[in-house]
């Protein structure tokens, strides 16, 4: 299942290696050109009237699919051939109360990376102070090819509304490795990820990362978690705003979220 917001033409190119399986491709653009994209690769086309953000636009798509099946969430963006996602699914099924799994990453400038250690403030703490050493770790995966089981999905539930891009599906697969499922990187399946190619507006989407990242925070760590994973982003930020060049103009955008409030600058708190 898609989640498009426009760019019907990265759609079509993410649906065409598809042919074959059922699909589903929730609209949160509401767009004539999605529906004829859908219409002419043999998708299941839902307009849900609104943009109702990523979370729940997976929730619709998968109620759609039905509760029996395992499902790839697929960005529109990304493209994933049969082969790889067959290659995916005996990984999965190999694998004891395997909840996930996905392929690695590439884009126009190289290989991307597939997945990252769980956010919390000690992990920010330390990367705010330069000891941060995970490169490789991958407690989650990136969530734009992620084929989920479909016994995981009953167990663990549906993905939570209250994020609205960014951060969902690490809290999804959070709650299903708590839950004691396993979550799996296939690094001999390559997707194609352009990466943000839906989206105009780079200050809007990178505020929504950081929201999403107040929003899990939150949730996993409380409002003194948040505190304090606040104040190590301001710490970070503002020493690397003193750097030269594109660095230190991100580090001064970033310590501007993170003095307002993340969720506050992204428009999803009164």
């Amino acid at each position: 299942m898609v989640v498009a917001f426009g760019a019907p033409a990265l759609l079509l190119e993410s649906l065409q290696p598809l042919a074959g399986l059922d699909v589903v491709v929730v609209d949160n653009s509401s767009r004539e050109d999605v529906r004829r994209v859908c219409t002419a690769t043999g998708a299941q086309y839902l307009d849900p009237g609104r943009n109702l953000g990523f979370a729940a636009g997976v929730n619709l798509g998968v109620k759609a699919l039905g509760d029996d099946r395992d499902v790839l969430v697929l960005n529109p963006d990304a493209v994933l051939d049969l082969e790889g996602i067959d290659r995916l699914l005996a990984v999965m099924q190999s694998g004891p109360r395997t909840a996930a799994v996905a392929p690695r990453l590439a884009g126009p400038d190289g290989e991307q990376r597939p997945g990252w250690p769980w956010p919390s403030p000690g992990r920010m703490w330390h990367e705010a102070i330069g000891l941060a050493r995970d490169a490789d770790r991958h407690d989650f995966l990136v969530g734009a090819a992620l084929l989920l089981h479909g016994d995981a999905l009953r167990e663990v539930g549906p993905f939570d509304e209250r994020y609205f891009l960014y951060a969902e599906e690490t809290d999804w697969q959070r709650r299903a490795v708590d839950l004691g499922w396993q979550i799996r990187l296939v690094p001999d399946v390559v997707a194609q990820h352009l990466g943000a190619g839906t989206s105009v507006d780079p200050a809007r989407r990178e505020a929504l990362f950081h929201a999403g990242t107040e929003t899990y925070v939150r949730k996993w760590f409380g409002r003194r978690g948040w505190a304090s994973y606040r104040a190590a982003s301001l710490v970070g930020a503002t020493a690397r705003s003193l750097l030269p060049g594109p660095r230190g103009s991100a580090a001064r955008r970033r310590a501007v979220i993170y003095a307002r409030g993340p969720r506050r600058v992204a428009g999803l708190d009164a």
